[in-house]
């Protein structure tokens, strides 16, 4: 009972703020999340990174060792994703960033932090940065099929992980007032973007229900099963090994629309979306089943 009590501690604050964000969308279509995304890709998101990650006891050895942990899962599922589109004639270039690139910062971070604590938030971060790297680089590049450096030396999270190794590689001391600063930039980013999460929601629409669901099913079920591989392959045990499932749970980042919207034609935009909405419908069943099997034997 008392894990069952956890559950609802950990997933009921996530899906509440969810919700507002759809109901605010639904009552009001023409809601303006933009000073969000810019808020939160400015000055909320490289903010989020240096404090998780520089003041939760997460090391130089952690942040490399999970961060390899992130590229291998995502390579593993970029392939798996690449035979999927191909089985189901779609673009296998294109339409893989919602296949292999979860959306660890929006739901992941805030779940791995009411799951294991301040201890989880920096290895959540660890791997959310690693995704948040592929976004500004491969997802522009499968999206555009073109590299931009211009793009990646505009990125502020870029520079909220560098900044961040440094202060680990160096161990720099974080004086108090940066912290305090981090500190509130960063739970105000964790509601702003889950708000934002189910405002989009609202208006991101389903083009084939019967290629989305099937794509939405192997993002969310197929994604904590290579989690759960890699996990015994490695022995990994505690709440590292937690925070690892959970991410790889994750349904597909809504950033991945946005980075399609600027570079990708049409249809392939509407099939992103597509996947988004439906992986995030199914993962308000998967997420809870795995983030209970996380607490109960990773804990």
């Amino acid at each position: 009972m008392e894990l069952y009590l956890k559950l609802i501690d950990v997933l009921f604050p996530v899906f509440f703020i969810i919700g507002i964000g759809y109901y605010i969308g639904k009552k009001d279509p023409k809601f303006n999340t933009k000073f969000i995304t810019n808020f939160a890709g400015t000055i909320g998101t490289p903010a989020m990174i240096f404090y998780t990650i520089t003041t939760t006891g997460v090391t130089l050895e952690i942040f490399i060792e999970y961060f390899i942990y992130a590229v291998i899962i995502l390579g593993a599922f970029a392939f798996i994703g690449f035979l999927f589109l191909i089985f189901l004639k779609k673009d296998p270039i294109t339409e893989l960033p919602p296949l292999f690139l979860p959306n660890t910062g929006n739901m992941g971070v805030p779940i791995c932090l009411f799951a294991y604590g301040t201890a989880g938030l920096g290895v959540a971060s660890a791997i959310a940065s690693v995704i948040i790297l592929f976004h500004f680089t491969i997802g522009i590049f499968l999206a555009s099929k073109k590299f931009s450096l211009l793009i990646l030396i505009k990125n502020g999270p870029i520079y909220g992980i560098i900044v961040s190794v440094l202060f680990l590689y160096f161990e720099l001391d974080v004086p108090g007032y940066l912290e305090n600063t981090t500190f509130l930039l960063t739970y105000t980013t964790i509601f702003l973007v889950l708000m934002a999460l189910g405002v989009a929601l609202t208006r991101l629409k389903v083009v084939s229900w019967t290629h989305a669901t099937i794509l939405g099913a192997v993002r969310v079920i197929l994604g904590p099963i290579i989690g759960f591989v890699l996990i015994k392959f490695l022995d990994l045990s505690g709440f590292m090994a937690g925070v690892l499932l959970i991410q790889s749970a994750m349904p597909s980042a809504v950033l991945t629309y946005l980075v399609g919207s600027m570079y990708s034609k049409k249809r392939a935009v509407d099939n992103i979306a597509s996947v988004i909405v439906s992986s995030t419908l199914m993962s308000f069943i998967t997420v809870p089943v795995v983030v209970y099997l996380s607490l109960k034997f990773f804990s």
